[in-house]
């Protein structure tokens, strides 16, 4: 009887508190930002405002279902994130990594679908963060270039999509290519969650028998040039073996890194 209760307050607290998330991006796309727009004048500082917003928004938010009872975390190696013009990488096997993520770096950037600009509930924040869009073709490399360049923390899911529930992973080549061509070492983290929920195709309703418990990593840097060097500086040879490199780091069943 008592986990049936638990397990239907866990459900209950989790549509608590994604509709309090929907309603604090309606607020701020509505109110917030638009009065940052007219405000503060200078860009870059307009974006730095509104990522550090979003920064202790998503913050807040991953407290309010650690205090719901939804979750659990922990987090080791958080330090390596405290430096500045990161490319952060990520696998990604759950709706809320991006916001545990971003919770933890103050000023982050990162590719969002071009979908979620057109969205009511995430148009305005993502407009004002000046997060990139993934539509922007040969170009999108470039612009990830220039952000790391730039001083930002830019986090990516070489995946480009949630894991499959299966565990299989099929990563992408463009991440690879960013951190080859702009020679940006990658600060890995690898995310972990037990029992396993928020997955590509499961409702969120769908609430596990007891509250998720999340475990990110944060490896250390993984240099880019060995793998440049190894391919005779051929970038898309390079890029072909630092994506399988990060496939095998990122499988569930590798965890001898963790910790790291």
């Amino acid at each position: 009887m008592f986990k049936a209760l638990e397990r239907s307050w866990r459900i209950f607290a989790t549509a608590l508190a994604f509709s309090a998330f929907g309603l604090g991006g309606l607020v701020l796309g509505l109110a917030f930002f638009p009065l940052l727009h007219l405000c503060v004048r200078q860009s870059a500082h307009k974006t730095r405002m509104a990522r550090l917003t979003i920064h202790y928004a998503f913050k807040l938010f991953i407290e309010l279902m650690r205090v719901l009872g939804i979750l659990r975390y922990s987090i080791r190696g958080l330090e390596k994130l405290h430096r500045p013009g990161r490319l952060i990488l990520a696998n990604h096997p759950t709706l809320i990594d991006v916001v545990f993520l971003i919770s933890l770096v103050k000023n982050a950037d990162c590719v969002v679908k071009a979908g979620l600009a057109r969205n009511p509930f995430t148009r305005g924040p993502i407009k004002g963060t000046a997060y990139i869009c993934n539509n922007s073709g040969a170009q999108l490399i470039d612009d990830c270039i220039a952000s790391v360049q730039a001083g930002n923390d830019l986090i990516i899911f070489p995946e480009g999509t949630r894991t499959a529930t299966d565990g299989s992973m099929k990563l992408q080549r463009g991440a690879a290519n960013i951190a080859l061509r702009g020679q940006c070492d990658i600060t890995p983290v690898t995310i972990r969650c037990q029992p396993l929920s928020l997955t590509k195709g499961l409702p969120w309703w769908k609430v596990p028998a007891s509250r998720m418990i999340f475990t990110l990593d944060i490896g250390d840097d993984i240099a880019v040039a060995p793998f440049l060097e190894q391919a005779g500086g051929e970038t898309t040879l390079a890029a072909r073996q630092l994506t399988q490199y990060l496939h095998d780091y990122f499988l569930p069943e590798n965890t001898a890194h963790a910790g790291a």
